[in-house]
């Protein structure tokens, strides 16, 4: 028997609990007779997520509900908002799945990633890991941090893929579905052992504008000072708003499409690095530390060219199975592109089916951090990433 996969998706407002069964039980049904082993779950932050994860845990039969609160739900025929999406996996009597988590991201992001990888290195036992998923809080710590965190357990070069929980482009607070628990500030875990095989796709598409940049002074997450200026200048400089101005709202609702880069050695893209907030002395706190003295660029979206990089990522997770059946298809897109996008944010989607197949069920979620290894070379380090197309397909 062979790995198999069914995706649900509801809109239920009218019943939260509902919303979370009727997204389960429609994606378990598409396993005929088999019963799931694990079931993903995504979900928009105007559902209680309380009762969503108790109606998605009534409809899982016993199953291990994960997942996490999303800017939008992503399923193979279409991308959506509002609403709750589910795929329901039954693996092979060779593949096992494992789960753990790790909580205080904001206290110490790397403890949390690491706590969350020991928990499923534990629940696995002799089992051997080959595959490690994760659902990190996506509004606090630092991502790269809790990237860092989860390979000091499993090893630098270890596969890692995952995407950073959302809310609805709130940016306030986001939520990570464990079992029956809903946690925030936390990381969840997935690990997946036995016999499969699995092709990454990671790419953005964006492109550097104007003359490189120094960090002059930094502290974590927050830089403070560019080129020897408040660090907001150069978001002043190109919105021609003072400051003032951009301290109102999170300034990723504006920035999403101008984050900042800086080079990697082993890729052709920058990594890029979103602003979340700034604040009145004109520092901005990105989603994941920026070292003091690097260089950075502002970068700029492109609708074409952020498809192509979707076409690209799919092209390469489909060669990376090596002729192995593709099973199913996890997508961890950013909210930055769905923005850019707009009504052809479904492109993305399309092109990924098209290539992998369109016979493949799919699930995903708009994020806001993206992890795995830079242009989804396998055998490399995993990195924290934003703006990026980010998928996995699994096959046997």
């Amino acid at each position: 028997m062979s790995i198999q996969a069914g995706v649900g998706m509801s809109k239920n407002l009218g019943s939260h609990f509902d919303a979370g069964y009727e997204a389960v039980a429609e994606a378990a049904s598409k396993l005929g007779e088999r019963k799931p082993d694990i079931v993903f779950v995504f979900s928009s932050i105007k559902y209680d997520q309380e009762a969503v994860l108790k109606g998605a845990n009534k409809a899982a039969g016993g199953a291990f509900v994960v997942g996490g609160s999303a800017a939008g739900e992503i399923t193979s025929w279409a991308t959506e908002f509002d609403a709750v999406n589910a795929m329901a996996i039954t693996a092979a009597p060779s593949v096992r799945f494992f789960t753990g988590y790790g909580e205080g991201v904001s206290k110490n992001s790397s403890k949390a990633g690491a706590d969350a990888a020991k928990a499923v290195l534990k629940a696995a036992g002799k089992e051997k890991i080959g595959l490690f998923f994760m659902i990190p809080d996506g509004m606090t710590g630092d991502g790269a941090e809790i990237v860092r965190g989860a390979q000091s357990v499993l090893g630098e070069n270890f596969p890692i893929i995952g995407g950073s929980a959302g809310d609805d482009y709130l940016f306030k607070k986001t939520f990570e579905y464990y079992g029956d628990q809903v946690f925030t500030d936390a990381v969840v875990g997935i690990g997946m052992a036995g016999k499969f095989s699995y092709g990454f796709g990671i790419r953005h598409g964006w492109e550097p504008v104007g003359l490189p940049l120094k960090v002059t002074k930094a502290e974590g997450a927050v830089i403070k000072e560019i080129d020897g200026k408040p660090a907001l200048a150069v978001y002043e400089g190109y919105f021609g708003k003072e400051a003032s101005e951009l301290v109102k709202e999170p300034l990723a609702r504006m920035a999403y499409t101008y984050p900042l880069g800086m080079a990697v050695e082993g890729s052709d893209e920058f990594l890029i690095r979103d602003p979340v907030v700034a604040n009145e002395k004109g520092e901005i706190t990105v989603a994941a530390k920026i070292p003091e003295g690097s260089s950075i660029r502002l970068m700029i979206g492109d609708r074409e060219k952020a498809i192509g990089a979707a076409k690209w990522a799919a092209e390469r997770a489909k060669e990376q199975l090596e002729g192995a059946i593709p099973r199913f298809i996890l997508m961890f897109n950013c909210m930055a592109r769905n923005k850019l996008l707009g009504v052809r944010c479904h492109e993305e989607n399309d092109a990924v089916n098209t290539i992998i197949g369109n016979e493949v069920p799919m699930i995903g979620f708009y994020t806001y951090g993206e992890q795995g290894p830079l242009l989804g070379k396998k055998g490399t380090p995993a990195y924290f990433h934003n703006e990026t197309m980010t998928l996995v397909v699994v096959g046997d």
